[in-house]
């Protein structure tokens, strides 16, 4: 059996997944990462764990054979809860999940879960990491500091920077995280000192060609290709921008294939850009990022590959 790990919004690609499963005579049990609290009945061993969805369904650790970590939502508070009580029910919960999670550490999984909370925790760490393997990044501050902001401004911006949050907020219906991110300029320093309240990631304005959404699995790329000159990031834009199948670089695959393998994962959708310069521009890489867009608009095999390697995994555990 195989356990996905997902949310109670998530549709489409979690159903091809389960579809292709079905396909090859191979059972799977979804769990809601947000219905993980008074719905569900747990129990943690040392060991092991059973566990009771809210729909009836029971499952034992010991019929798990791999993992797919496909999104992690928030715990569902219940209406009813004291205001007063609602930090301990979070915590409580998050450390059962977690303790649930370490269980089957030692099966595979696509992320490892610890590789994934490391490296989608620490966007400073990933482009570290991407510089390391011959990636291009632009230059990057993640400061509170106004002075430090502005005099990196003036040092690397020529007039126009972009600010974004390392860490988002809220998500939309697919799980995908809402994007924050907005222009700087010369005037908008003047307002720069509330920066102390919510530190930010800032980076040179780069002036693009097109944007890239770049899904790695365990060596492949499926790669997406929007012409989205204009806006700072496509996810924010109102235009209906159609995706089209783009080939990389050989040199950047190679940069990228080699990047993920230090960060010790198997997925990741990752955002690049192409500019005006002619560069390719790694942004960021999200473990949990979206990628539907590319199956449905473009017909790649991202879920089926991403069984297959599950699958494939498991024979060699067995072998």
């Amino acid at each position: 059996m195989i356990l996905c790990i997902t949310h109670s919004n998530d549709f489409y690609n979690i159903d091809i997944f389960f579809d292709y499963l079905s396909s090859k005579n191979i059972s799977c049990f979804r769990l809601n990462s947000d219905r993980m609290n008074h719905l569900q009945k747990i129990s943690v061993n040392e060991d092991s764990f059973e566990l009771t969805d809210e729909s009836g369904n029971t499952i034992h650790s010991k019929d798990i054979k791999a993992v797919w970590h496909r999104k992690a939502w928030g715990i569902s508070v219940p209406e009813e809860l004291d205001e007063d009580y609602k930090k301990i029910f979070l915590s409580a919960y998050a450390n059962l999940r977690y303790n649930l999670i370490t269980v089957l550490e030692d099966i595979p999984w696509i992320n490892p879960y610890e590789n994934e909370r490391k490296i989608d925790g620490n966007k400073m760490l990933q482009l570290k990491i991407a510089k390391n393997n011959n990636l291009t990044i632009p230059e990057t501050i993640f400061s509170n500091d106004e002075h430090q902001i502005t005099a990196f401004f003036h040092e690397f911006c020529n007039g126009k920077a972009v600010a974004k949050l390392h860490s988002l907020t809220a998500k939309s219906m697919n799980g995908e995280n809402f994007i924050s991110t907005m222009i700087i300029e010369e005037d908008t320093l003047e307002h720069i000192a509330d920066i102390a309240y919510c530190p930010m990631i800032f980076q040179p304005y780069i002036d693009k060609e097109y944007e890239l959404r770049i899904v790695y699995i365990a060596g492949e790329f499926f790669t997406g290709k929007i012409n989205n000159s204009e806006n700072v990031d496509w996810r924010l834009a109102q235009e209906n921008y159609a995706w089209s199948a783009y080939e990389l670089p050989e040199n950047v695959k190679t940069g990228l294939a080699s990047m993920m393998e230090e960060m010790g994962l198997y997925i990741g959708a990752i955002d690049m850009i192409r500019g005006k310069d002619g560069a390719y521009y790694f942004l960021e890489v999200n473990p949990q990022g979206e990628w539907g867009m590319l199956q449905k608009d473009l017909g790649f095999p991202i879920a089926e590959r991403i069984a297959d390697n599950l699958i494939n995994r498991i024979d060699t555990t067995h072998e």
